[in-house]
């Protein structure tokens, strides 16, 4: 036994807690394994990566692009956050953001000319070339291509790396080999076709698609019971379907990430899949109903006396539970 004063450690200080796990953009669950470089996922990507120089994820909401290209650019970089850069894009987002543009100055007297995240990226990764840089994107359809990338759109290609070519300021850049791109969009935005054209022969693209057996694997940790993740395998299953129609209906099963019981998983259609499903059918009151009334059969069972679960019509339910 220690004769002095124990020290207690959180997880956060042992580098292990959310904010660890926030800190690379990953999962917020401190208990979650990092990928290695021999994952599939690693693999696939640098593959794609040594082809393309960029890879896009594009999936419907809620099927883990962020966090597949948070976890590729940590295996790829082996953990060192100083070599990975995460931006965002949104309509408003501009050259004078990514690239170069002037900055006020904090004391008020003027302007200064200061580089933007992808020029930072490039210098940081021409100045280290034994080693891989990884800039993520976010979003990249809610921003406009042409106008954040300006001339070093043509420049991301595999062909033209190390080639110079000039920003606005008339200064010199190259995007060097070892600067990786990992992107992530929704195929539905609004912007889908404007990164079509700039991105579909210069990047690689993945489809990252609502998995059953991902979703299975949640309710398998998470314990949740069995009838109630029968019902809500059958649910993933007829909502993905109908969103072979409808696609704005896809449901993504990192939705059901952290459903554990009866309680945690209506607060998932209470507080999230309900708003995303009605504006899905927004156009088609009486199909929102049908999934409305789907949803509602998960939670359509009682329990008889000896513990088992017993199945009952959807409606009646509420009939039992007033009796």
């Amino acid at each position: 036994m220690s004769h002095g004063p124990v020290r207690e450690l959180t997880a956060d200080q042992l580098g292990i807690g959310v904010e660890a796990a926030t800190a690379s953009h990953a999962s917020n669950r401190p208990d979650e394994p990092e990928i290695k470089l021999d994952d599939p996922l690693v693999i696939e990507a640098l593959w794609l990566l040594d082809r393309f120089g960029g890879v896009i994820y594009t999936g419907p909401p809620g099927t883990g692009k962020s966090w597949q290209a948070s976890k590729v650019a940590n295996a790829v970089t082996n953990g060192d956050t100083t070599r990975v850069r995460y931006v965002q894009f949104h309509p408003s987002y501009q050259y004078e953001d990514f690239m170069q543009g002037f900055r006020p100055l904090k004391d008020g007297s003027g302007f200064r000319l200061e580089d933007g995240h992808f020029i930072e990226m490039c210098d940081k990764a021409a100045g280290d070339p034994g080693n891989k840089y990884v800039l993520v994107i976010d979003e990249l359809s809610r921003g406009d291509a042409a106008r954040v990338f300006g001339e070093a759109l043509t420049y991301l290609e595999k062909s033209k790396r190390g080639l110079p070519f000039r920003l606005a300021s008339g200064e010199e850049k190259r995007v060097p080999d070892n600067l990786l791109i990992l992107a992530t969009m929704n195929p539905l935005d609004r912007g889908v076709d404007e990164v079509d054209a700039a991105f579909g022969r210069r990047f690689a693209q993945v489809a990252v698609e609502p998995n059953r057996n991902t979703l299975q694997e949640f309710m398998e940790e998470n314990g949740l019971a069995a009838p109630l993740a029968d019902g809500l395998l059958r649910f993933f299953d007829f909502i993905n379907k109908r969103a072979l129609t409808t696609p704005q209906a896809a449901v993504g099963h990192v939705f059901f990430r952290d459903a554990s019981d009866e309680d945690s998983l209506r607060a998932v259609w209470d507080y999230q899949l309900r708003f995303h499903l009605k504006k899905a059918f927004q156009l088609e009151e009486q199909e929102y109903r049908e999934v409305q009334g789907r949803w509602q059969s998960i939670f359509s069972y009682q329990r008889t006396k000896d513990g088992e679960s017993e199945a009952l019509p959807v409606g009646e339910e509420e009939e039992s539970e007033q009796a």
